[in-house]
């Protein structure tokens, strides 16, 4: 007989200690944030797992597969989303100021400079209505940089497009340290960006 089982998630390591993100991001909101939220989804991910394994094993009766997709798509993008937006961040006084290499030279040529560019993709993150995201992909296709907002971890997707840079908008990211001051959280976000990892993830797909 044919076994049935997924293979489980773990939370990724953080790529630098819990204060390395201060004074932009305080370490109790990543303590919160990592081992509180970003934990919740992956163990959010297993459970709903192991629930459909218990459907396809006959051991459950009158479940609703619309619920199980719909837990499926929140903790995956939960745990994906997150884990992408700690390695696009670099401790303080490592991160921040302006990408080079062709993460640069596409910013430069598409947006007309860096400038443009930081403050359309600010101006898309400061729009997003509740929570979610903001997210830059690269379209394989056509050579071309684009940006979304998500609400929620329900994503509007560009279909097989892989995400290269990605901020997280959810209030657990900031409202310890920022209260309700959204926009501030955003502008001391951009001293921490990883220019390094952006470049390392669009140059898989060049």
């Amino acid at each position: 007989m044919t076994s049935i089982g997924f293979k489980r998630y773990e939370l990724p390591p953080l790529p630098y200690k819990l204060d390395a993100l201060e004074p932009y991001i305080s370490s109790s909101i990543v303590d919160v944030h990592y081992n509180g939220h970003h934990k919740g989804y992956v163990n959010g991910f297993n459970s709903t797992l192991d629930k459909l394994e218990k459907v396809l094993k006959g051991e459950v009766t009158g479940y609703d597969i619309q619920g199980i997709i719909r837990s499926l798509t929140f903790n995956a993008n939960g745990h994906k989303l997150h884990t992408i937006y700690w390695y696009n961040m670099a401790p303080a006084g490592k991160g921040g100021g302006k990408p080079g290499g062709r993460l640069g030279d596409l910013i430069d040529s598409q947006f007309g400079g860096f400038d443009k560019f930081k403050a359309l993709f600010s101006e898309a993150q400061k729009s997003l209505p509740g929570t979610g995201w903001t997210a830059l992909y690269y379209d394989t296709e056509a050579k071309n940089l684009l940006f979304i907002t998500i609400e929620n971890h329900f994503m509007n997707h560009y279909a097989e497009l892989p995400i290269i840079l990605i901020v997280d908008e959810f209030e657990h990211a900031y409202y310890l340290q920022y209260k309700n001051n959204r926009n501030a959280y955003l502008d001391a976000w951009w001293n921490l960006v990883n220019w390094d990892d952006a470049e390392k993830r669009l140059q898989k797909y060049l």
